[in-house]
């Protein structure tokens, strides 16, 4: 199954989780990067602490990127260009909000590379800023969001605005990737307002492995879709059980 990934600024928490819960269950996870070639870089923040050593990404989270980092399929992504959507029996999308997210969320290639793979009817998941990538996908057929018809989440305005307004006066936009809010942009992209499905209201409280009672994500058919990295592992969990049917 395939990652694809900026260079630099990814959510830690995202990626690693799959990742590793993925690899456990036997899956060969593979990623790729714009050019291919060097190990990409998750968000400094996340890993330091984004204010004051807080709001990053939790210690097992990080401990699953460090063993990322010594990954060789990690290491040595493909380059998007190299793809061929057919190879893959998976594909996550995962998000992140800084800067240099705007490499792969903005990218047409990968969007065209996306779009073929997402015919094949083969297992997608997305998550947070993720979901942009299908949101802004086009179908060759009838010129709308691959999305369109179908239900989905992704990152909640109101999660995104509140982590914005805690954090302006000292990072400035960290928080606000693009001026329209993820959740206006994906909202625009279905064909029903009742296709978004935001789940339960949360801040802070996280799922993990073993308790996903805070955690939430969508299934529609061979699509899985979640918020925040929060519902990282029952995203995880979810997708393997995709991959299993």
């Amino acid at each position: 199954m395939l990652i694809p990934l900026p260079d630099q600024d990814f959510d830690v928490t995202e990626v690693a989780v799959p990742w590793r819960l993925l690899t456990r269950r036997g899956h060969v996870v593979r990623f790729a990067t714009e050019h291919g070639g060097a190990t990409p870089r998750a968000d400094q923040r996340l890993l330091d602490g984004v204010i004051f050593g807080q709001l990053g990404a939790a210690d097992e989270p990080k401990a699953f990127y460090r063993e990322m980092l010594a990954d060789e399929e990690f290491r040595s992504p493909f380059a998007w260009e190299d793809l061929d959507p057919a190879g893959f029996d998976g594909l996550i999308l995962p998000g992140g909000h800084a800067p240099g997210m705007r490499q792969y969320l903005g990218s047409a290639l990968l969007r065209h590379k996306v779009a073929e793979y997402w015919v094949l009817g083969r297992p997608v998941g997305a998550i947070c800023h993720g979901v942009l990538v299908l949101a802004r996908t086009r179908d060759a057929t009838t010129g709308h969001s691959v999305l369109y018809g179908r239900r989905t989440t992704c990152l909640p305005k109101y999660m995104e605005r509140s982590a914005f307004l805690a954090t302006a006066w000292r990072l400035g936009r960290y928080y606000r990737t693009y001026p329209d809010y993820v959740e206006d942009e994906v909202r625009a992209a279905l064909r029903d307002r009742t296709d978004f499905v935001r789940g339960p209201r949360v801040l802070s409280k996280r799922g993990t492995e073993t308790d996903e009672r805070p955690a939430w994500v969508v299934r529609d058919g061979n699509y899985i879709s979640a918020r925040w990295p929060g519902d990282a592992y029952l995203f995880a969990q979810r997708f393997a059980q995709l991959m299993g049917d």
